[in-house]
C-alpha cells in the first residue's frame, strides 16, 4: 500500500477481458464499414479492444452517425483528481472515426489525420455513463470530417471534438 501526504491510499485492482481481432485484414474487410459496426453492436462481432478500458459501448449506429456510451471510473483519473483528457480524446476519436467508417464500402478503411478536442466541464467517477455522438460533416473520396461531443445523463455537453480522417483505399497494380 502507498502511504500519501494524507495517509494511506486505497488500492483498486481491474481486470480487462477483451478479443484479440482477426489477423487476415481481407476478412476483417470484407463487409462494408456500416455493417461491421453493426455486427459489433449487435454483438455478432467482437468489439474492439480499447472498448474493454472505457466501457465503451455502441447504443446506435448509423450510416455517417453512431452514438455510443462509456463509463468513467477512477482508473481514468488524473493526478488531480478527475477523470484525465485521455479518456475524453479516446471517446471521441472513435465515435468520430466510426461515424466515418458507417460511411465506408467494404474493403476501405480509415485513420485519424487529427482531432481537436474541447473540454468544457469535468468528468469525475461520480459523472457516471456519457453519452457520445459523432456524426460525419462532409466525406470526399481520399478524407472526411466529422464532429462529436460527449454528454452526461442531464444533456449537459461535457467535451466537443472535430476530427478529419485520412480515407484508406486499397493499393491497385
Amino acid at each position: 500500500m502507498t502511504t500519501h501526504e494524507h495517509g494511506p491510499a486505497e488500492e483498486r485492482s481491474r481486470t480487462i477481458h477483451y478479443q484479440v481481432p482477426g489477423k487476415d485484414k481481407r476478412a476483417l474487410f470484407a463487409k462494408s464499414g456500416l455493417d461491421q459496426l453493426r455486427a459489433v453492436a449487435a454483438g455478432d462481432a467482437p468489439a474492439p479492444p480499447i472498448s474493454s478500458h472505457i466501457g465503451l459501448e455502441f447504443l446506435t449506429v448509423g450510416e455517417g452517425d453512431v452514438v455510443m456510451t462509456a463509463v468513467p471510473d477512477e482508473s481514468h483519473y488524473n493526478p488531480i483528481g478527475s477523470v484525465h483528457g485521455g479518456f475524453f480524446a479516446t471517446v471521441l476519436d472513435s465515435v468520430c472515426g466510426c461515424a466515418v467508417h458507417s460511411t465506408l464500402p467494404a474493403n476501405v478503411g480509415y485513420t485519424t489525420l487529427e482531432i481537436k478536442v474541447s473540454f468544457l466541464r469535468p468528468i469525475t467517477a461520480d459523472t457516471g455513463q456519457v453519452t457520445a455522438h459523432g456524426w460525419v460533416t462532409r466525406s470526399g473520396r481520399s478524407v472526411a470530417f466529422a464532429d462529436a461531443d460527449i454528454r452526461d445523463n442531464d444533456g449537459r455537453v461535457l467535451a466537443t471534438a472535430s476530427s478529419t480522417c485520412l480515407i484508406v483505399r486499397p493499393e491497385t497494380s
